[in-house]
């Protein structure tokens, strides 16, 4: 049972309390940094890796000289197929010795221009405002994305843009676009997901559009809770039912508890989900559920887990990473993730080359506190 209106959706979720959770205003302010920074550490350490299989990893962290899963970045840029990262990023530039601020990334970017469409269109943005601002910032997009992106450009309606010639509305696109959402909305899954559903609609359907609800629910519910176990919990109270979404996170976080490591995960999956793409949502949701069990509070443990499980693990481990920083706060993730930011997020969007990653953090935080 999986409808596309937002109303149809909300009708088939389970019974819940979908009222605001209350925030804790002392801790606010280190939990949105915690939940930012850790996406950005998420990121960027599976950034280099992406898609790699285990042996691969292994074999890199073999070379090395280094732990796996990973407890720090990698030394080195291993054999990367790209000479560019997202038309700006270097391969070197994502390694322990050359990072100097984040590098760039589309996991990152989505969460960038997620801001600009809060801060532009306000709360009450539209689909239709997500299609402008794409047309205004995007340069470039992958997948579902890209799909969408051309039809725009092609004058096709933004209401329509992702359901036209568009086999990839279930990939995982929208999901990685979550953040902006959960963290302007921290403390209210309803609103983080409807948000959620507002930005998914350009260039997904179904469970692609789920996985996003889905996710921006679970850091919006991050805020307000001791572990990430019970984020993934509540947020399954924003999707429906009986979709395939839910049962994927069901499944998974009844079989997490059995879990003792990435490649009990990785074969878990890959025995659930057979030849499902690489990049589809449900296969990447479990993982993103069993990372965030397996390492709970340990933030290091969370995503170098999450990393080692491979399959889209630039996009699981940021979001596992955001989830996780948003339970733990700022001061609980380790040193070593964060040193080598200075500050900075790099950018590939139109006109924006860099933002300031305490800025990012102060005005996210003014939605969440209720000042725009």
């Amino acid at each position: 049972r999986e409808p596309s209106a937002l109303a149809e959706i909300r009708a088939l979720r389970p019974a819940a309390d979908h009222a605001p959770r209350p925030l804790d205003p002392e801790r606010l302010e280190s939990r949105m940094a915690g939940a930012l920074n850790g996406r950005l550490a998420g990121c960027t350490l599976g950034a280099i890796v992406e898609m790699n299989s285990i042996g691969d990893m292994e074999a890199h962290a073999e070379y090395d000289r280094m732990s796996f899963p990973p407890e720090d970045y990698w030394r080195t840029a291993g054999q990367p197929s790209w000479q560019r990262r997202y038309l700006t990023g270097i391969p070197q530039d994502y390694t322990r010795s050359r990072m100097c601020g984040v590098p760039v990334d589309d996991d990152i970017a989505y969460t960038q221009l997620g801001l600009l469409i809060l801060e532009e269109c306000g709360r009450g943005f539209t689909t239709a405002d997500v299609g402008r601002m794409w047309l205004k910032y995007l340069p470039m997009a992958c997948t579902a994305e890209e799909v969408a992106l051309r039809n725009l450009k092609q004058g096709i309606p933004a209401e329509l843009a992702g359901d036209t010639e568009n086999p990839y509305r279930e990939w995982i696109g929208a999901d990685i676009r979550s953040d902006a959402w959960g963290y302007a909305a921290a403390g209210n899954p309803e609103l983080a997901a409807e948000w959620a559903y507002r930005d998914a609609m350009l260039s997904h359907r179904w469970n692609g559009v789920y996985g996003e609800m889905y996710f921006s629910a679970a850091i919006a519910a991050a805020f307000t809770v001791d572990h990430p176990r019970e984020a993934l919990e509540l947020a399954l109270g924003e999707i429906p039912a009986e979709c395939a979404m839910a049962d994927a996170v069901r499944w998974a976080l009844d079989r997490a508890d059995g879990i003792r490591d990435y490649r009990e995960a990785r074969a878990a999956v890959d025995s659930r989900f057979g030849e499902m793409s690489c990049v589809h949502t449900l296969n990447n949701a479990a993982l993103t559920v069993f990372g965030l069990v397996l390492g709970g509070r340990d933030f290091t443990r969370v995503i170098g887990e999450t990393v080692a499980m491979g399959l889209d693990n630039d996009c699981t481990a940021a979001t596992a990473g955001s989830i996780a920083g948003a339970v733990i706060g700022i001061e609980n993730i380790p040193e070593q993730w964060t040193r080598n930011f200075n500050d900075v997020s790099f950018s590939y969007l139109n006109g924006v080359e860099r933002f300031s990653i305490r800025g990012m953090t102060e005005r996210f935080l003014r939605f969440a506190r209720g000042e725009r």
